[in-house]
């Protein structure tokens, strides 16, 4: 890799029938211009129940040539390309996909205004196998790294979740039971893949809710995955899609945005009248993840990626003293995809972001920063 910086993963918007458009490739190729070491396609589910709407990837040969064209592109600018991969589980839209959503209990998704059945051994082992055929997809289309998906309460780390998941099988109950879906995916993976590329796990650090995930078992993961020998690097992530989806972010929670975005009128008119109750704002600060980060830090040897309010050089530098490998970057790079570049060649230089976070619910249309052009 020519430098730390990762553009992490966010949902583009832009694969129309779950494939690759030319406007994901361009959407790729300017963030590896603009200096990224690494750029992550997001999101490639491992199976078609395992999207979070109709139009995102999943993994299958069709995707294949599309993928090689995007990550031809990103490498002919210098930059090395990975694939997200995983299965949203009770996130998933079942309406949108037509296809029933699976999670570790049944869970009630409020995009799809519906119950998720609880998965069946059956279905756990199915979308174990996913793992490992995407895995192996993403090699053949030229990927140089694949980011197992085990946060944002996704299939995965549902289990992870004492508050989500009421099993009383071997996958419920203690940590051990709950950590086995993540871990088994990403044996699977490394089983199937083996050294030929990267495997990064985006690790959920604490789920932001009460009764949720929190650092002390987290910790406990990240040990058991090291001790696995399955992944090459953590990305610490929190916060959960399904119950407390800002807590990620920071920064402003632009309700109204997210209302007019959705495109089921029943789900249009809850955000309009509860949404402040679902997307709440959380105060924002450079790095605010860090001090959570900085626990994993001390328990684990794995390299480790720092996200989370990473928008100056100092910050990524200070990361770097602190023994973090990697920082990852996204609503910055949205707002200035050649950031990276910049930065490199003005010590003083500042992100744009305004950390509004209206680039958020622009991914249904496939437009991003708002303010990219101004």
């Amino acid at each position: 890799m020519r430098n730390r910086f990762i553009k992490a993963a966010t949902f583009e918007g832009m694969t129309p029938g779950a494939l690759v458009s030319d406007e994901l490739i361009d959407f790729h190729r300017r963030h590896a211009a603009g200096g990224v070491a690494l750029t992550t396609v997001a999101y490639c589910a491992v199976a078609p129940d395992g999207r979070t709407e109709r139009d995102q990837i999943w993994m299958r040969p069709e995707a294949l040539p599309g993928l090689r064209r995007l990550t031809d592109a990103v490498h002919a600018e210098g930059a090395a390309a990975s694939a997200q991969i995983g299965h949203a589980g009770p996130v998933a839209d079942g309406r949108s996909n037509g296809l029933p959503a699976v999670s570790c209990s049944p869970n009630f998704n409020p995009q799809s205004l519906g119950v998720v059945r609880q998965a069946s051994r059956q279905d756990i082992a199915r979308i174990t196998r996913g793992h490992a055929e995407a895995a192996r997809l993403a090699v053949e289309a030229g990927f140089d790294a694949v980011e197992i998906h085990l946060g944002h309460n996704y299939f995965a780390s549902s289990f992870l979740s004492p508050k989500l998941n009421k099993r009383k099988d071997e996958y419920g109950g203690s940590l051990a039971h709950r950590a086995r879906v993540a871990r088994d995916a990403a044996r699977a993976v490394r089983e199937a893949v083996g050294d030929r590329i990267a495997i990064l796990a985006k690790l959920n650090m604490d789920d932001g809710v009460p009764g949720g995930l929190w650092l002390d078992e987290s910790l406990q993961v990240a040990r058991w995955l090291q001790a696995d020998g399955s992944v090459d690097a953590l990305e610490l992530t929190a916060g959960s899609s399904l119950l407390n989806p800002m807590y990620l972010f920071r920064g402003d929670a632009p309700v109204r945005e997210f209302a007019a975005a959705m495109r089921n009128p029943l789900v249009k008119q809850g955000v309009k009248a509860v949404g402040k109750h679902f997307i709440r704002a959380y105060p924002y600060q450079e790095a605010y993840l860090l001090d959570s980060a900085r626990q994993f830090r001390a328990a684990v040897d794995l390299p480790l990626v720092l996200l989370g309010g990473v928008s100056r050089r100092e910050t990524a530098e200070q990361a770097m003293a602190e023994g973090f490998q990697f920082v990852a970057m996204a609503r910055a790079l949205l707002r200035e995809p050649d950031l990276i570049h910049r930065m490199r060649d003005d010590a003083t230089t500042r992100s744009l972001c305004i950390h509004c976070n209206k680039c958020m619910p622009t991914i249904f249309s496939g437009t991003h920063c708002p303010l990219a052009a101004a």
